[in-house]
């Protein structure tokens, strides 16, 4: 069943977050409905851009009804991830999604308002809640670049003001994490001192964590003895992820450690079968590995076994 996020994070709020996965095609759409399902915990799909044209966005939509079909007790959110203003109003418009996020966070304080608000009040229209972003995020997802020496933290004063201004429902936050498989340097790590002043700042406000796959070693070390070459590959600890809830933190993207399992996956089974011209036994391999990591995350987020919960609180059970 596709819901907002509003009911979800007013649940998790303070205890536990809810984990943001991007999809591209209907074998992690399956490993998806079924890890969560397995795990008992309410989700948000994320579609992003690039994923919308890798095929064609209607195909997404109907694996989408499909699984929701197919798995009646899920509870998920269906979420346009790092939209532009003319995604983000297609989006709305095509009454499929419950939630988009407009990401203007490269452009100057006062355009980024300007933009965030006018898609709010348009999604507010159609009853679609509206993610929005101040800071940048460092490292390069799709067409979002940034390098190290342009990415900002979010300025926990400018957060409130943004908040007020725009009536955005949520707030993705800079607080360290950057896209892709190469997050750190060193040892940086997140900046939990500026979360803790951006809720302090915005008590009860749902804030979210971009960036936030994992990337772990076991899965970077299968793909280099597989023919990789992912060399300094690091992410976020996940048992960070507790604490960034209680400040917080109320939705945890994760995208780049599915990509890894996808990766994995299928250099290990052509290494092993070479002579394979079938890709429907990879693909079953990758749903079950898919499911088995998606279940994982949600017993890091504290998302699993909430199901029952949310269900209750939907007037569902």
């Amino acid at each position: 069943m596709i819901v907002t996020t509003k009911k979800l994070f007013e649940a998790a709020y303070g205890k536990y977050a809810i984990g943001a996965y991007n999809i591209n095609n209907l074998e992690q759409a399956m490993g998806l409905f079924r890890g969560n399902i397995e795990s008992q915990a309410p989700f948000i799909i994320q579609i992003s851009k690039g994923a919308r044209s890798y095929t064609h966005k209607s195909m997404l939509e109907a694996i989408i009804r499909a699984a929701d079909a197919l798995f009646p007790e899920a509870i998920f959110a269906v979420h346009l991830d790092h939209g532009d203003e003319e995604t983000c109003y297609d989006a709305i418009n095509s009454g499929f999604y419950s939630s988009v996020m407009i990401d203007a966070s490269h452009e100057d304080f006062e355009t980024n308002v300007a933009i965030t608000r006018r898609v709010v009040e348009a999604a507010h229209a159609k009853g679609v809640v509206v993610e929005a972003e101040l800071g940048q995020l460092g490292g390069v997802e799709e067409h979002v670049a940034v390098d190290e020496a342009g990415a900002k933290l979010t300025d926990p004063d400018k957060a409130k003001e943004f908040v007020e201004r725009t009536g955005c429902d949520s707030l993705a936050v800079a607080i360290g994490t950057s896209h892709g498989a190469y997050k750190f340097s060193g040892a940086q790590t997140l900046r939990f001192d500026v979360l803790a002043e951006i809720q302090k700042r915005l008590p009860g406000f749902p804030l979210v964590l971009h960036g936030a796959s994992s990337i772990p070693q076991d899965e970077v070390e299968r793909i280099n003895a597989a023919g990789g070459n992912l060399k300094g590959a690091k992410g976020v600890d996940e048992d960070l992820f507790k604490r960034a809830a209680e400040l917080g933190v109320t939705k945890v993207n994760i995208d780049t450690d599915g990509r890894l399992v996808w990766v994995r996956v299928h250099r290990e089974y052509l290494k092993e079968h070479p002579e394979v011209v079938d890709f429907r036994p990879i693909g079953k391999i990758f749903m079950a590995e898919y499911a088995k990591m998606i279940a994982h995350k949600n017993e890091k987020l504290g998302s699993a076994g909430k199901l029952p919960e949310i269900r209750k609180l939907l007037g569902l059970a």
